[in-house]
């Protein structure tokens, strides 16, 4: 059998400066485009935690979120502060993370700067084939969070299910720092109360639709069938059939 394990970086590009600038920690960062004073465009690339509590996240307009962060300043919060990045500090933490995740894998596959998918395989070995393997997987993930803890001072959140959809929705359930496991059983009880966007592929003008037509949550979204969702969004409806019932196809490659 095989298990699914995606790693996702804790607001990884602000996470590093924090790291490696301590005149920085504890303070809200904004990593992203200069916001010259409120006029700047374009976007956020990183918040960290502090600077999410101030209504700032990744792809907020730049100079939103300078307002917020004045906002903020004014009500006596710390006041934020924003970065452009070091990329290539970003790069080199980021593939000395990868390695550590590929040498710890029976397949791996890089999503992005900051997040990855494992496959690890379980040969039958007992009578609780289907109990033991997940226990292990959880035990091997906290190792991987540790190591990754111990060698860069940085916290990943993952997801371990069985296929990359399951587990790329668990990693983001326990943010930061956290570890879901959703066993195959329990997939549909976990995707049921969850909101529709949190399905990869649906975006704001689909939320929109679908909250149009009362449909909020995983387990409203499964209520309707294939050929509706295939009238709304064309071939992709049925996709998004198998996703709203956790099914995932696609390899770990």
């Amino acid at each position: 059998m095989r298990i699914v394990v995606h790693v996702d970086m804790d607001a990884f590009f602000a996470a590093c400066e924090e790291r490696y600038n301590p005149q920085f920690r504890g303070k809200p960062i904004v990593v992203g485009a200069d916001p010259k004073g409120g006029r700047g465009r374009g976007v956020v690339s990183t918040a960290n935690y502090a600077a999410r509590k101030y209504g700032i996240r990744s792809a907020t307009p730049i100079s939103q979120a300078w307002r917020l962060a004045e906002e903020a300043r004014k009500r006596g919060e710390p006041e934020a502060v924003f970065l452009t990045g070091n990329y290539r500090l970003y790069s080199e933490v980021s593939e000395r993370i990868m390695k550590i995740l590929a040498e710890n894998a029976d397949a791996f596959e890089q999503a992005s700067v900051d997040e990855a998918y494992l496959q690890w395989n379980f040969e039958f070995r007992n009578s609780n084939f289907e109990i033991e393997p997940w226990a292990e997987a959880e035990t091997r993930a906290r190792t991987l969070k540790r190591t990754i803890w111990d060698l860069e001072r940085l916290t990943c959140s993952v997801g371990i299910g069985p296929n990359k959809l399951v587990a790329k929705i668990a990693s983001d359930f326990q943010k930061p720092d956290g570890l879901t496991c959703v066993r195959p059983d329990k997939v549909e009880a976990f995707l049921d109360p969850l909101p529709i966007r949190v399905i990869p592929g649906i975006g704001p003008k689909a939320e929109a639709l679908l909250h149009r037509k009362s449909i909020k949550t995983i387990r409203e979204l499964r209520g309707v069938g294939e050929e509706k969702l295939k009238e709304w969004f064309g071939k992709w409806g049925a996709e998004l059939c198998r996703k709203a019932r956790g099914i995932s196809e696609s390899p770990v490659s």
